[in-house]
């Protein structure tokens, strides 16, 4: 599974950005798909997750800010980020989990900088 993202940039407190993923190679059995972030000196961390049939998970610091879509038929998700923070500055990383075990693949970051 080949993962491309885009999406990322710079953007003003308060602001908004829209991250998507894009799935290709062996996609068969593709089960969930999620970004995870990565800020310096962090852990990295999921951000949000949805499952082939919708049912999505995110983390508590994106409640209510953060929107996690996609289409089945596209192999495309996509993270509606609003009312973005300085603390969510980090590198973001495209995530899908495929097959019987769950096996993960990654994007390669896209870096997203909010400035206060």
């Amino acid at each position: 599974v080949q993962l491309q993202a885009s999406g990322g940039g710079l953007v003003q407190a308060g602001g908004s950005l829209r991250l998507s993923c894009a799935a290709s190679g062996s996609i068969l059995t593709i089960n969930d798909m999620g970004w995870y972030r990565q800020a310096p000196g962090k852990e990295r961390e999921l951000v949000a997750s949805i499952t082939r049939g919708g049912y999505t998970n995110y983390a508590d610091s994106v409640k209510g800010r953060f929107t996690i879509s996609r289409v089945n038929a596209k192999n495309t998700a996509w993270l509606q980020m609003d009312s973005l923070r300085p603390e969510d500055t980090a590198v973001y990383y495209c995530n899908v989990k495929r097959g019987s075990f769950n096996a993960d693949f990654w994007g390669q970051g896209t870096l997203v900088t909010v400035s206060s």
